[in-house]
């Protein structure tokens, strides 16, 4: 059965409930709606726990899809309880955790706007995260972190607005990763907004973000690596360099 996945309309909602439609035999708990984000495009699922009737909770390790996107998969840690089909739980999810990763996430599109080459890959991080060009040219790490800190401090709106899978095949152009497609197939395709009517990016994504660009705090390009002759692998992370 599909997930309702109520994180796609509020990537604030830190806690929801939900009914127990399936149980894996992995021990997998399926629901019929969530708040978990489930791993997807780099960014690290949810984790956090299921509260009981009794009070009593079942802690989740991680998050992730099930045989495709439309199904969401919460996975509990070894030795938690097995709930019951049908039953109604409190979902919780882990906060400070997601709160980071949605600040480091739109660290990334913030850089992938001061860096307008191709990306070839990316991996969203609680503590640091990186994301590769497809770039040849020299470029100074310090030069890119204060441009990216300019955006932050501009305090631009950062917005999901929707569109068709038909309008994403029509304009192919929009998406900045060469390898990682966007998540298509459930009719709709969400694109990540900075600025007023998008005038500093748009771009599709599926992930979680926040909601202006002054809430993502301090970061800086702490080291560009070369992985190949035309490949640069960009780690940014929080913090002031200098403090």
């Amino acid at each position: 059965m599909p997930t309702l996945p109520l994180f796609r309309d509020d990537f604030y909602l830190a806690t929801a409930e939900g009914a127990v439609t399936a149980i894996r035999e992995n021990g997998g708990i399926e629901l019929d709606q969530t708040c978990f984000y489930a791993t997807s495009g780099g960014q690290p699922g949810d984790s956090g726990f299921l509260e009981r009737a009794d009070g009593s909770r079942i802690a989740l390790g991680a998050t992730v899809h099930g045989e495709d996107k439309s199904i969401i998969v919460h996975m509990p840690l070894d030795g938690q309880p097995v709930p019951t089909l049908g039953e109604k739980l409190t979902l919780h999810v882990d906060w400070p955790r997601r709160y980071r990763l949605m600040r480091m996430h739109t660290a990334c599109h913030i850089l992938s706007v001061v860096c307008q080459f191709p990306i070839t890959g990316a991996a969203v991080g609680e503590d640091e995260s990186r994301v590769d060009f497809d770039m040849s040219e020299t470029i100074d790490k310090d030069e890119v972190s204060a441009r990216m800190m300019e955006i932050v401090r501009a305090n631009h709106p950062v917005y999901l607005q929707w569109i068709t899978d038909a309008e994403l095949a029509a304009n192919p152009g929009i998406v900045k990763s060469k390898n990682v497609r966007p998540p298509i197939g459930l009719g709709r395709v969400s694109l990540v907004c900075i600025g007023d009517n998008a005038a500093v990016d748009s771009q599709p994504c599926g992930g979680t973000h926040v909601s202006e660009t002054q809430e993502v705090g301090d970061i800086h390009i702490a080291k560009i690596e070369k992985k190949g002759k035309e490949n640069r692998r960009f780690r940014i992370r929080f913090g002031n360099p200098d403090a």
